[in-house]
């Protein structure tokens, strides 16, 4: 399984009324995970485009456990669940100071054409990447 980490610190313009990370920032993070993710496999947005697939979510399940607030120092945990045809599931986790919970997430992304918009194949390097981590 190939997994990746990425630190960010809570920054005060994405803490909320309340005084602590709004939930929708929390939709922002996890992006920065699978950009991350991507970049990591040396699968960036042009190299995907370039096979024939850009990625967009279809489906996004948060669950939220722990408040984050300003200063806090997160880590974004990606991973690959499991490759379809057309589609990813893609697991996510954010934990704060000393191993904390403070969020998961499934995304369900599908690979489609960045010409017509309409799905298509999972690249084969991708594809690859998933068979050879046993996903």
């Amino acid at each position: 399984m190939n997994v990746t980490q990425m630190e960010i610190t809570v920054r005060c313009t994405e803490i909320d009324v309340n005084g602590h990370v709004n939930n929708a920032k929390y939709l922002e993070y996890y992006e920065w995970g699978r950009e991350e993710w991507f970049e990591r496999q040396g699968l960036d947005y042009q190299t995907l485009k370039d096979l024939g697939a850009v990625t967009v979510v279809a489906r996004a399940e948060v669950d939220y456990h722990q408040a984050a607030h300003q200063n806090d120092r997160l880590i974004v945990t990606t991973w690959l669940e499991r490759v379809g045809r057309t589609s990813l599931r893609m697991r996510q986790r954010i934990t704060g100071s000393f191993g904390v919970l403070v969020g998961e997430a499934l995304f369900v992304i599908v690979t489609v054409s960045p010409e017509t918009g309409r799905p298509v194949p999972v690249p084969e390097p991708l594809r690859a990447l998933a068979a050879a981590s046993g996903t």
